[in-house]
């Protein structure tokens, strides 16, 4: 059985990890403080964290992780201005992840969910899909194969490449919600 850790234990680290749990999988929940005192001991790794947090934890961890699956569901939005995204443009948090951390396969997932919506696996009644991007092909079937046993949809978007798209929808996203243009339950689905 693949485990788990979520790195981060706020709504989105909850959400997620009640997605994973649901579907079978052995979770562990991490806080930044627990990251320094505790190893990093899941097969897959999930940066529930702000954008501005990674940093720091690959600086110090960037050993534990090689050789894992590294899962980042950040927006790499300018959080004093709320009006762009802090990665060079063309590029994505998650393309920068991954060149820190090559010897992992990192993958972009959750960037384009509410936690809400993760919790209640609906969006607007239709189930919440949870779009993957990366380039490890058997990375991504074994993520979407947990969301999938915990209740929600998933998608394969693509390659890494397409972190950069996904970055830019969850921007969007947050926006409209900061924005009360949508609420915090709300979001996109998808309809097939």
């Amino acid at each position: 059985m693949t485990s788990y850790t979520i790195i981060g234990t706020g709504n989105m680290g909850s959400a997620i990890g009640g997605v994973l749990a649901a579907g079978g999988a052995s979770v562990s929940h991490l806080s930044r403080e627990q990251l320094q005192s505790e190893g990093i001991s899941g097969d897959v790794v999930v940066l529930a964290v702000p954008y501005p947090a990674v940093e720091g934890i690959l600086a110090a961890h960037e050993e534990q992780l090689a050789g894992k699956t590294v899962v980042d569901i950040t927006n790499p939005l300018n959080f004093e201005t709320f009006d762009s995204l802090v990665v060079p443009q063309g590029s994505s948090a998650t393309a920068e992840i991954q060149a820190r951390l090559p010897q992992s396969k990192v993958l972009k997932a959750f960037n384009t969910n509410f936690a809400a919506t993760l919790a209640s696996k609906q969006v607007g009644g239709a189930t919440t899909t949870v779009l993957i991007a990366g380039d490890d092909t058997q990375a991504k079937a074994q993520l979407a194969g947990a969301i999938v046993a915990g209740g929600l949809a998933a998608i394969d978007a693509g390659s890494l490449s397409r972190a950069h798209e996904l970055e830019a929808l969850g921007f969007l996203q947050l926006t409209l919600a900061a924005s009360e243009k949508i609420s915090w339950t709300g979001g996109f689905a998808i309809a097939k």
